[in-house]
């Protein structure tokens, strides 16, 4: 398992992706923080709510292995570093669990209406028969 977490400016908020690589899926996670947070401050909202996190469905990913070598390694993170943005899979697991969340939305509020109107209708019908029968 590995996991990444990307913190940058996206007007006008600061906003922090998790990335979590699993057996070669990856999932994303999206979180605002707001105001520009302190390296301590997302550290402590790492450690606090990391399992409270609501990941994105996971989508097929390649890893690559990295060599060893410690200059290798601190050139790519350096590079990760510049690198600002979040990329175009973690993008589409983005967009794909937004997509989710909105047809799900959709069809609770459709069996929302159609229970509210069976209600009236029933109220309705109740209120006819009240009408006939008299007094």
């Amino acid at each position: 398992m590995k996991a990444s977490l990307t913190v940058f400016f996206e007007d006008p908020f600061w906003v922090g992706v998790f990335e979590r690589i699993e057996d070669g899926k990856l999932s994303v996670c999206k979180v605002t923080f707001g105001a520009e947070p302190k390296d301590y401050e997302v550290w402590d909202y790492v450690l606090r709510h990391y399992f409270e996190l609501v990941f994105s469905p996971a989508i097929e990913t390649e890893t690559r292995q990295t060599a060893d070598n410690p200059k290798r390694r601190l050139r790519n993170a350096r590079k990760h570093l510049e690198n600002t943005g979040i990329g175009t899979k973690s993008q589409q697991a983005l967009q794909r669990q937004r997509e989710e969340m909105k047809t799900e939305r959709r069809q609770i509020s459709r069996e929302e209406r159609e229970a509210e109107a069976q209600r009236r209708f029933e109220m309705k019908q109740a209120k006819k028969k009240e009408k006939r029968r008299g007094h």
